[in-house]
């Protein structure tokens, strides 16, 4: 049924609320307004998804009223430091996901909360994250997978976040693979090293974000506690597979960037002993006539070779025939 037989006028744009919709049988009836929202989600067979980016204590409160959310749940979804978990109150489900975007060179993250019970799914965005306008339109081009109902709507909403990780990795694999480069072919500058190290601890926030994942679509598949139909189960290991992807993709990166690390430091240790040993060199030839001239500087009175004729040009020759001797040596060795 199309919305615009439905008789209800078109909702208004309220600060907060990206999408607040109600489908049936896989098709969206009408676009309704907040406060409309638990009408529609008592009715057999509709659901109500609805999309809220950092939307105010008040919004949120009113969806809690209109939904019959759990109030440690919506104390959770006001506060955008939450740790990746799933937690069950009654037959609702209140999911943390956190999500992640390269912003001007750096990984930015932010989290999703998403509420699933009986007739609604509900999305929280805090932060960094892309638009689910993307799983709304895939969803509603496929009627047929949209009619599962809520179960289907998470599983499609929790994919799109994993997804979503791997462009991310992406980025930084390409950024990897320069510094890489350019630690077996130049020493890195500072600015190329000081890089490395925001990348592995970026890294590091990664991982411990996606990490949880795995526990969470695991009780998905798994429980048989949660109110999760049965059928849809399996479809959570999928997801499951594509977060060990990402978490393999970022041990390696990580252990890439640690090797690069180390070569890195390895060769400024390197390039400080060669310039170590060519100061070294030319400091013991220079102490051939620095210790001649020292002698001869004494200004002893009785000393035979300074009234001889040829002693000048001997000691002289002497000097030179030493020093060359040792720079040819030094040369021979790598130390020049």
């Amino acid at each position: 049924m199309d919305k615009f037989v439905t008789g209800l006028p078109e909702p208004a744009n309220e600060p907060g609320v990206i999408a607040a919709s109600v489908y049936a049988l896989g098709r969206r009836v009408a676009d309704i307004a907040i406060d409309e929202a638990g009408r529609w989600s008592r009715q057999d067979g509709h659901v109500v998804v609805i999309g809220l980016l950092e939307p105010s204590q008040e919004l949120l409160r009113r969806v809690q009223a209109q939904l019959d959310l759990h109030p440690l749940a919506i104390e959770d979804a006001e506060k955008a430091h939450q740790h990746p978990k799933l937690e069950q109150y009654g037959d609702a489900l209140f999911i943390v996901a956190r999500t992640a975007q390269v912003v001007e060179g750096r990984i930015s993250f932010g989290e999703t909360h998403i509420f699933v019970g009986r007739g609604y799914v509900v999305s929280v965005r805090h932060g960094a994250s892309s638009s689910y306008a993307t799983v709304r339109e895939r969803l509603e081009a496929c009627p047929t997978v949209l009619a599962r109902g809520e179960d289907y709507i998470l599983y499609a909403i929790l994919d799109f976040i994993v997804d979503n990780y791997m462009p991310v990795v992406e980025t930084v694999q390409g950024e990897v693979d320069e510094l890489e480069d350019g630690v077996l072919h130049r020493m890195l500058h500072q600015t190329e090293v000081d890089r490395l190290y925001m990348l592995r601890r970026e890294l590091l926030r990664l991982r411990k974000s996606v990490a949880p994942l795995v526990d969470v679509c695991h009780r998905l598949e798994h429980a048989e506690a949660l109110p999760i139909d049965p059928q849809m189960q399996p479809l959570f290991r999928d997801v499951t597979d594509h977060i060990r992807r990402v978490q393999e993709d970022i041990d390696s990166l990580r252990e890439v960037l640690a090797f690069a690390f180390e070569a890195s430091l390895m060769a400024g240790q390197a390039q400080q002993n060669a310039i170590t040993r060519r100061l070294a060199a030319w400091a013991a030839i220079l102490a051939v006539p620095t210790a001649v001239a020292g002698i001869y500087g004494m200004n002893f009175e009785h000393m035979p070779e300074l009234k001889w004729t040829y002693g000048y040009y001997v000691v002289v020759g002497g000097i030179l025939s030493v020093c060359t001797l040792l720079y040819v040596r030094f040369r021979h060795y790598g130390w020049l």
